[in-house]
C-alpha cells in the first residue's frame, strides 16, 4: 500500500449501472461486459479502467441497502440504454491511495486514507471511487484486487 497523496481529476463522461445490495456481491463480470458492449454499440471510446462509486457506508447501512454505481469513462456522444445511465463526473480534488490485496483489507486501506485526509486538514466531500487498474488475480487461494481508492476532498 503506497502512501496517500492529493490529485486533481479531470471532468469525464461516465456510463454506469446502478447496483443495490452487498458490495461484495456485485456481479462485476456481467456489469463490465454490459458497459463495454454499450460503448461498442454507441460507437464511443471507453476508458481502460472500470470503476465503482460507493454511496453508502457499509458500517452504517444494512448490506442489502448499500448503493453503488459500476462505471466506465467514455469519450464521444452517447445515449442511455436499458440499465445503462450516463452522467458527467465533475472535475474534483481527491485524496488517493493504492490498494493491492484481498477485499477484506479495504477497511485498512480506507482507514489509512481517512487518517491522512484528517491530518492534512481536508474533509470528505463525496462518495469514494475505486478505479481498478487490472483484473483481480487468485494468489494462493486468495483473490487479490488492484485498485486506486479516491476520496473527493475539500479544505476544512
Amino acid at each position: 500500500m503506497a502512501n496517500p497523496k492529493l490529485e486533481t481529476r479531470k471532468a469525464a463522461n461516465v456510463a454506469y449501472i446502478e447496483h443495490k445490495g452487498p458490495y461484495d456481491k456485485v456481479p462485476w463480470e456481467d456489469y463490465i461486459k454490459r458497459l463495454y458492449g454499450w460503448a461498442k454499440e454507441q460507437k464511443v471510446m471507453p476508458g481502460f479502467y472500470p470503476m465503482a462509486m460507493y454511496h453508502d457506508d457499509p458500517e452504517k447501512t444494512p448490506p442489502e441497502e448499500c448503493r453503488s454505481d459500476i462505471a466506465i469513462t467514455f469519450k464521444g456522444k452517447a445515449k442511455e440504454q436499458t440499465g445503462v445511465k450516463i452522467r458527467r463526473m465533475p472535475a474534483m480534488r481527491v485524496a488517493t491511495i493504492s490498494h493491492k490485496g484481498p477485499g477484506t483489507e479495504f477497511k485498512s486501506t480506507y482507514g489509512k486514507l481517512g487518517e491522512w485526509i484528517e491530518k492534512k486538514g481536508y474533509r470528505i466531500s463525496g462518495p469514494p471511487i475505486e478505479v481498478y487498474s487490472k483484473k483481480p488475480e487468485v494468489v494462493g487461494g486468495v483473490t487479490v484486487l488492484y485498485a486506486k481508492v479516491m476520496m473527493p476532498v475539500r479544505k476544512k
